[in-house]
Formats: structure tokens, C-alpha cells, sequence
């Protein structure tokens, strides 16, 4: 059945650093005008009342497809991490891209090697034949350099970017925490800070040698920053992220052995989030994803050493997000760009802005609305989120993947 085509009129349309009132014609699945004057017969129309209008968020790097959790965070399209599985078979990633359709689309994440071994180059061609967006090296770093060399040239000929866990295992083996008082007191296993820019000082190096497109996934460190912030400048074709968790939270959250703050990388000092917080603000961090990872109480209600990592993050995003608009730190458009563009030019993936002829993935914003973090009410599989009980404001209250309404 054909859609009818949608005009959103009264909205508040987010395409630039500010608000903007207009409207916007969907046709066809796709963007067909901003601010309209012809509108075909038969359109439906939706009023948005003010609210505002943004692209569809795009997730890049969640560990499970959790479509109620990603509807809820206003999340139109997820990049899907090699580690369940792991995706280093075309079968399994013509499977996963299948996963969410029609309303969520999940673009899988291919192993770069097989199994996620680090050993062997995975068959990344097939699985980009089969869906495959990216290229990545799970949770975890490609230890040997030289199969690191032959993954991101591989990838390069492919025109695949590869997105990189960033931590020297030689350093973290066994540790749960960064290196501090905090672990000191706890009595936790730790490694150094550090580790972080010894891999990514590896890492870069290889792309300047290879001149292949890296993503470090999470980028977490004053150190490792200003290794990406170096590389950036002298025209390496290097992107980083990071999740919210290590913006508003440091290795203090962990207090009382909390294993909902048990991240992968470790949450660190709170010299290093003020640190990463001034990278959001000068554009050296890119990307603001969830690292959505929903763990059950077999993994978190555990001793902190032995409880998994990961947090919930796919409802909190969003709102997280509109409090580094609040707090000074990037305007609203950068915002987006972060949280939908940039992941977009990532994936090579027609959407991301409030363009014409770009996929009609759309999310109505209403800014004003508070509530409260709960972790026993997330729509997610696991409530697992170290924000519980935080108030926050702003949410996703209608949603368009492709110009259909999936909430």
C-alpha cells in the first residue's frame, strides 16, 4: 500500500542551530519540501503544536536490537555491534539488517575478524554485499598491528569505515575501573587511564600509514582526545564518540560498588569528563551515541568484579543530550548533528537531516516535558541505566520511519 503524503505543519523545525517555525512535506518515503506551497491532493496533515521537528536519531554501536527501548529515545535507525553472535557471517548480517523492519531499520556492524578473534580477516566483502554498514572490532581491540593494517585497508577498498574499541588490553586485562582513589578505596582491580591513548596512538598511526576512515567508538580521556583532536588537524580521516555516561558521570559513580556504573571503558576521573565535555564543545567529539546494552540481573546483581559492563542507554539519550544544550555546552543543531547527521555520513545512509530527498525519518520533540529516570519502568529488555532517578526534560512523542508512523 502506497503512503499518503504527510504534511507536518506548526512544528518547530530543527535544521539549524536554532528552532525554526515551518513546515515539512513528506512524499514517497522521503523529505519532498521544506516549508511547502504546493501540497498534493490527499495529504495528510499533522499538527505538530509547536513542538519540535528533528531527524530520526541515529544509534551508532548498540549490542542488541531492543525496539522498544530505541522507539521510546526517538531512535529511527541503529547501528548493530558485531559481538552478539558475532556477525562475522553474511547470513547473520542479512538476518540482523531484517531485524526491525519496517519501523526501525538496523544496520549491522561487521566483525572485522573471525569471531572477533583478532586473528583471521573476516569475509567483510560478503557481509557488505549481505548489509553491512561498517566494519568493527567489537568490544575489544585488535591486539596484532599488522591484522589491524589489513583490516582497515581491506575495509578502505570497500569504501567501509572501521569503528575501533580503543583500550591497550596489555593494561586492562582483569581491571574494572580506572586507576584512582575511588578504585583505591574499593579495592577494585584498575588500570591506568592511559591505556586508552596507547591504543589510540597505535591506531592512528596505522590510518596515516593506511589512509583508511576510523570511528574510535568512545573516546573517553583528556590524553586520548587530544590524540584525535592532533590527528584531525592534520587531515586524518578519524571520527570519535562517546556515550553520555562518560559526560555527566565520573569514577565517583561506582561509590558503594554500584555495577549499574560498571561501563566498558570504565567511567574516569572528573578531570577527564570535564575534559571530554570541552571536546564536545570544540567538535572534536563527533558522535553522541547510547552504547545501548541491556543487562538482566544474572549480569548486574553481582559482586561489582564480577558484573558485565554496559548500561541501558537508548530511552536516556535524547534527554541526556538536550542537557548539553541547556548547559551551554553545543547548540541544538549541533546536537543533531551528533546525534543524526554525523552517524549518518558514518554509515553511508541517505538521512540524518531535515532535508529534501533525504528518508523521511522524523521524530516531534517536546522540549518542556520533565520526568524522571526509572529503571524498573525503561521500556528497554534491562533497566540497567546508571541515571536512575535523575530528572530530565524533553522527549520523543511521535516518530516517522520512512514517512510511516510508528509511534
Amino acid at each position: 500500500m502506497e503512503l499518503k503524503p504527510l504534511l507536518i505543519t506548526n512544528a518547530r523545525l530543527i535544521d539549524g542551530d536554532t528552532p525554526r517555525p515551518g513546515s515539512l512535506l513528506v512524499a514517497g518515503g522521503r523529505i519532498a519540501a521544506i516549508d511547502p506551497t504546493d501540497i498534493p491532493d490527499g495529504t495528510e496533515t499533522v499538527d505538530a503544536k509547536g513542538q519540535w521537528l528533528a531527524p530520526g536519531i541515529i544509534d551508532l554501536g548498540v549490542f542488541a536490537t531492543d525496539k522498544p527501548a530505541f522507539h521510546f529515545g526517538g531512535i529511527t535507525r541503529a547501528a548493530l555491534m558485531p559481538d552478539a553472535g558475532p556477525l562475522d557471517d553474511p547470513g547473520l548480517v542479512e538476518r540482523a539488517a531484517k531485524g526491525g523492519k519496517p519501523d526501525l531499520w538496523v544496520h549491522p556492524v561487521a566483525a572485522a575478524t573471525k569471531g572477533l578473534a583478532g586473528k583471521e580477516l573476516a569475509e567483510i566483502g560478503l557481509m557488505k554485499s549481505a548489509g553491512a554498514r561498517a566494519v568493527a572490532t567489537g568490544r575489544t581491540r585488535i591486539a596484532d598491528a599488522g591484522v589491524m593494517r589489513r583490516v582497515l585497508a581491506y575495509a578502505a577498498s570497500l569504501g567501509l569505515v572501521t569503528i575501533i574499541h580503543a583500550e591497550d588490553e596489555g593494561l586492562t586485562a582483569g581491571a574494572v575501573a580506572t586507576d584512582g582513589e575511588m578504585a583505591t578505596r574499593l579495592g577494585l582491580a584498575s588500570a591506568p587511564a592511559i591505556a586508552e591513548a596507547i591504543a589510540i596512538a597505535r591506531d592512528l598511526a596505522l590510518v596515516e600509514e593506511t589512509g583508511a576512515p576510523v570511528h574510535f567508538r568512545q573516546v573517553t580521556t583528556a590524553r586520548g582526545l587530544a590524540l584525535v583532536r592532533a590527528a584531525k588537524a592534520s587531515g586524518l580521516p578519524v571520527t570519535c564518540g562517546i556515550t553520555p555516561a562518560h559526560l555527566f558521570l565520573s569514577d565517583t559513580a561506582i561509590g558503594d560498588f554500584r555495577t549499574f556504573a560498571r561501563l566498558s571503558p570504565p567511567l574516569r576521573s572528573e578531570d577527564d569528563r570535564h575534559a571530554c565535555l570541552a571536546a564536545v564543545a570544540d567538535g572534536t567529539i563527533d558522535i553522541l551515541s547510547s552504547g545501548h546494552d541491556p543487562r538482566g540481573p544474572e549480569d548486574k546483581r553481582l559482586p561489582f568484579a564480577e558484573a558485565l559492563p554496559g548500561m541501558a542507554g537508548a530511552e536516556t539519550l535524547l534527554a541526556l543530550g538536550l542537557n548539553l544544550v541547556r548547559d551551554g555546552h553545543v547548540a541544538l543543531g549541533r546536537l543533531f548533528d551528533m546525534l543524526s547527521a554525523t552517524p549518518a555520513c558514518v554509515l553511508g545512509v541517505n538521512a540524518g537531516r531535515l532535508e529534501p530527498g533525504k528518508e523521511a525519518d522524523l521524530i516531534l520533540i517536546d522540549d518542556g516535558t520533565p520526568w524522571q529516570v526509572d529503571a524498573k519502568k525503561m521500556a528497554a529488555y534491562a533497566g540497567n541505566t546508571p541515571f536512575d532517578g535523575m530528572p530530565v526534560q524533553g522527549r520523543a512523542t511521535a516518530m516517522w520511519k520512512g514517512g510511516l508512523r510508528v509511534r
